[in-house]
């Protein structure tokens, strides 16, 4: 039976990998995304990772395209009662103001709410931080959300340490809600926006870790060893400078885990963020069930101290 861990200091639950749902209605279509849901949560997978801005950046469309995606497989599967609805706000101007302001808290939540065909979200995330609203008003919109029943926990993503730990002070001080957990970038190729000061604050307040871009937007699958590849999809002028970077010997590295365990490299990759310390779960999508089956696959691969060693030292 898959490992389920607790995030943070909640009564959430999810085993090592959260399913981002960023794809959904882009390059996983309608029936494509609700296959993968219903794979997912059969194999004891719990919570789906979305927000309110995904997938806004696709022409033609506006944000709330995922969530509606979601909402839809929610209706016809049943299955709202074994998944947690992660999701956020802070990246789409419109009712109520821009990024935290509290009306536009308020307005996108119950935007969201609609869209997924939900009463509550359980856990809603500050998608960035926003420098232009004070954190006291920010946590008091959130605070209103969990006292009205529509949020159950609140978290934050793409925050620095020193914002973190401000908010963190405040709601200790003023009564207000606690960030639970944290949605940083972090994988084997891009370390320093988490370790150090933001990883010592996660754990010393207990704050869940959910990491996006675990496979470093492909990278770490492997299918980057060249500048031939990078012309193999339109994120390969993205893989350029890792490539040139230390992404060549984390390659390396990553190889000779794979052939000690007989795993991918996508499963090595997500074991290795699965077993950093504070890590809850990181954070990985899927544009077909196959894609999905490999990740299932990697829920219960533990990386052993040596290979753990190495995969650091290559990163470093």
């Amino acid at each position: 039976m898959t490992e389920l861990r607790a995030i943070g200091a909640t009564d959430l639950e999810t085993p090592p990998m959260v399913l981002g749902g960023n794809v959904f209605g882009w390059t996983a279509d309608e029936a494509t995304s609700h296959a993968i849901l219903d794979r997912f949560t059969d194999a004891g997978g719990t919570m789906i990772d979305t927000a309110d801005a995904y997938s806004a950046w696709v022409d033609g469309h506006q944000g709330g395209e995922s969530e509606a995606v979601i909402g839809r497989w929610l209706k016809q599967s049943g299955r709202r009662g074994k998944t947690l609805i992660a999701t956020k706000v802070g990246m789409l101007p419109g009712e109520g103001g821009a990024k935290l302001a509290p009306g536009r808290i308020a307005a996108a939540c119950d935007a969201s709410l609609a869209r997924l065909g939900v009463d509550t979200i359980d856990l809603y995330y500050a998608h960035q931080d926003d420098a232009d609203v004070p954190q006291e008003e920010v946590l008091g919109a959130f605070q209103r959300l969990i006292e009205a029943g529509k949020v159950r926990h609140i978290a934050a993503s793409n925050f620095s340490a020193m914002r973190l730990k401000s908010a963190l002070d405040i709601a200790r001080r003023d009564g207000l809600p606690h960030f639970r957990a944290l949605q940083p970038e972090y994988n084997l190729v891009s370390r320093h926006k988490f370790e150090g000061e933001l990883q010592d604050l996660c754990i010393t307040h207990n704050l869940g870790v959910l990491p996006y871009y675990g496979l470093a937007s492909g990278f770490l699958t492997g299918k980057y060893r060249s500048t031939d590849d990078l012309s193999k999809s339109v994120r390969g002028s993205s893989m350029a400078k890792l490539l040139e970077g230390k992404g060549a010997a984390v390659l390396s590295a990553m190889d000779a885990v794979v052939a000690e365990t007989g795993a991918t490299h996508a499963q090595v990759a997500l074991a290795w963020l699965a077993a950093q310390p504070g890590v809850t779960a990181p954070i990985a999508s899927a544009t077909s069930v196959d894609q999905l089956e490999e990740l299932i696959g990697g829920w219960t691969l533990n990386l052993d101290a040596g290979q753990l060693d190495r995969l650091n030292d290559s990163g470093a």
